[in-house]
């Protein structure tokens, strides 16, 4: 019995380093045959910090957090911690109407999203996700974006860098919303320009046809932020847009995986929580960040 006790034990100290080893197994991004733009002598290396298959039971607190760092959220909807959950390997977030209105700072909060930002940031490299977005008249979103708290001079300018920004119904007749809920909505940022800088406020879009409903399954999002003034979209691992950014992106950004609401697609008559769980749920199955080295 006692020898059997220890082959257990030593059966499952191999299974466990063996999950261990397979957590972050992975060599590269995912880029279909072909596509891989890195560069001769050059290789993917991972940055875990900023990386997570969410094989745990908690979201990994020394990575992100959910607290939305002083963002409440986009009145109506308003950032929930308890909303964000990590389960069956995966990262889920999901909407939800509040029993009570909540009234912040002014402005009153129907809704909740949820909010995971990196606590870690990175200048150039790649980033990529496998999400499946939700049903609801909120968003599905993976992007970068810098921090600026503390920060003087020209540096404290915003540059965001939206790999994906969908929605699961669409409450807006606008033509630029026709597809919303079925492409890869990508956007390149420069605002909150500080006066006598020389930069440029302004707009680059990126984006392509998902091929379907966002919701309908899960998609690899990804962009190579590979220069201040060059940045390459890929949908399922093909190269589908390179855009140059209204100013120059050379400061570190932080990833945001966030559901929130927008004014430009209201919350529909009938509340648009009418769906199950699972419809009302952005699911994330990883997050990686690659930088590229000699």
């Amino acid at each position: 019995m006692r020898m059997f006790k220890k082959t257990v034990k030593k059966s499952l100290a191999i299974t466990f380093l063996m999950l261990a080893s397979l957590t972050f197994a992975q060599k590269g991004p995912q880029f279909k045959k072909g596509e891989d733009p890195k560069p001769n002598g050059a290789k993917w290396k991972l940055v875990k910090n900023m990386s997570d298959e969410f094989n745990g039971k908690t979201l990994n607190n020394s990575k992100w957090q959910s607290s939305g760092q002083g963002w409440k959220g986009r009145a109506p909807g308003l950032f929930l911690p308890e909303n964000v959950k990590v389960k069956n390997g995966a990262l889920e977030i999901t909407t939800t109407k509040m029993e009570k209105d909540v009234v912040k700072n002014g402005k009153t909060f129907t809704h909740g999203g949820g909010y995971v930002g990196s606590r870690n940031g990175m200048k150039y490299g790649y980033y990529e996700c496998e999400m499946k977005a939700n049903k609801t008249f909120m968003s599905s979103t993976f992007w970068l974006i810098n921090e600026n708290k503390g920060v003087k001079g020209c540096d404290r300018r915003t540059t965001e860098l939206d790999i994906q920004e969908c929605v699961g119904e669409i409450v807006n007749d606008a033509a630029w919303m026709k597809n919303f809920d079925q492409r890869m909505n990508s956007n390149t940022h420069s605002r909150n320009i500080p006066e006598g800088c020389d930069y440029v406020k302004g707009t680059s879009k990126g984006g392509a046809d998902a091929g379907g409903k966002v919701y309908d399954d899960f998609h690899v999002y990804g962009v190579w932020w590979k220069s201040k003034d060059e940045i390459l979209f890929f949908l399922d691992g093909k190269l589908v847009k390179k855009v140059t950014p209204p100013s120059d992106f050379n400061i570190p950004m932080h990833l945001r995986m966030v559901v929130e609401t927008y004014d430009w697609n209201p919350v529909p008559a009938d509340g648009g929580m009418s769906g199950s769980k699972a419809d009302r749920t952005t699911t994330y199955n990883w997050v990686r960040s690659w930088k590229l080295v000699n």
